[in-house]
């Protein structure tokens, strides 16, 4: 049949472009709903009750308007599995729908889950770890790779870079980010900090912002690498030697152009008075 969904390929690829370049079975068909089941490829695991709540009233009022996407179920009988739309899906269940219009297209495990990510990803459904997560599933399980899902997506290799970073932080990090606690602007500037944890909870209790998170970070960063600097081997003889001799605390700071300060440090007057004797009896 003609496939009215026919359009162009390129780059971000609509839900269009793609039923495009399905074959499709039935167009725009009523089945029932009892025998849709879920989508195994749904990269979406959270779904707002509110949100829910406010399509199945307008469900109520002015049916489905756009078709659910379904294939063909592989290993049950007389079932579709839901490709797209699976929040109009629970809404007309909610509704108390007995059918739903839906287009049936041919579609393996692939095509199935490309229409899924589509479907939310430009509609901006998912939230950073679901999306890093469908990303992820692309390539470890499709043989994508970074630049054909940035291609397919429409989105730049370094947001999918980034968005895929976002599952090496910890654990309890991922999980405030799935819940919305955080942002991925919060979550992006987290990534291979020791004490991520602590600071996500800061975020949260302190409501900061992601310029103030960054400020943060760069202040720990800066007096780290201050912690971690290390004095030239020789000038650390020098300061050893003068304390040995003079029986007090000896700190030498030697700039790149050889100029500097030289300090002591004297716990009582009595030794300032012996170091100022020996200065001026010596020079």
């Amino acid at each position: 049949m003609i496939n009215p969904f026919k359009s162009k390929k390129g780059l971000g690829r609509g839900l269009s472009s793609l039923i495009g370049d399905t074959d499709i079975k039935n167009s725009n068909n009523k089945i029932s709903i009892s025998s849709i089941v879920p989508n195994r490829n749904q990269p979406r695991k959270l779904f707002e009750k509110e949100y829910i709540d406010e399509l199945t009233n307008s469900i109520k009022e002015n049916g489905i308007i756009q078709p659910l996407i379904v294939r063909k179920s592989e290993d049950q009988d007389n079932k579709y599995e839901l490709i797209a739309g699976e929040r109009r899906w629970q809404a007309a269940q909610s509704a108390g729908l007995h059918e739903v219009p839906v287009v049936v297209v041919e579609a393996d495990n692939l095509k199935s889950l490309e229409f899924a990510i589509i479907e939310n990803v430009q509609r901006k459904d998912l939230n950073a770890i679901e999306e890093a997560e469908s990303y992820k599933n692309l390539i470890e399980n499709f043989g994508y790779d970074q630049e054909k899902v940035s291609q397919f997506i429409g989105k730049s290799r370094s947001h999918i870079s980034n968005s895929l970073r976002l599952l090496t932080l910890p654990e309890k990090l991922i999980e405030m980010i799935r819940q919305e606690k955080i942002s991925q602007g919060h979550a992006k500037i987290l990534i291979g900090l020791e004490n991520a944890n602590l600071l996500a909870e800061k975020i949260i209790k302190k409501k900061l912002s992601v310029r103030q998170t960054e400020s943060i970070v760069r202040l720990l960063k800066n007096g780290f690498k201050k912690k971690i600097s290390t004095k030239d081997p020789n000038i650390l003889a020098t300061e050893k030697e003068l304390a040995e001799k003079i029986g007090m605390r000896v700190l030498v700071n030697n700039k790149k152009n050889n100029s500097g300060t030289l300090m002591f440090e004297y716990k009582e007057f009595a030794q300032l008075d012996r170091l100022l004797s020996i200065i001026k009896k010596n020079y």
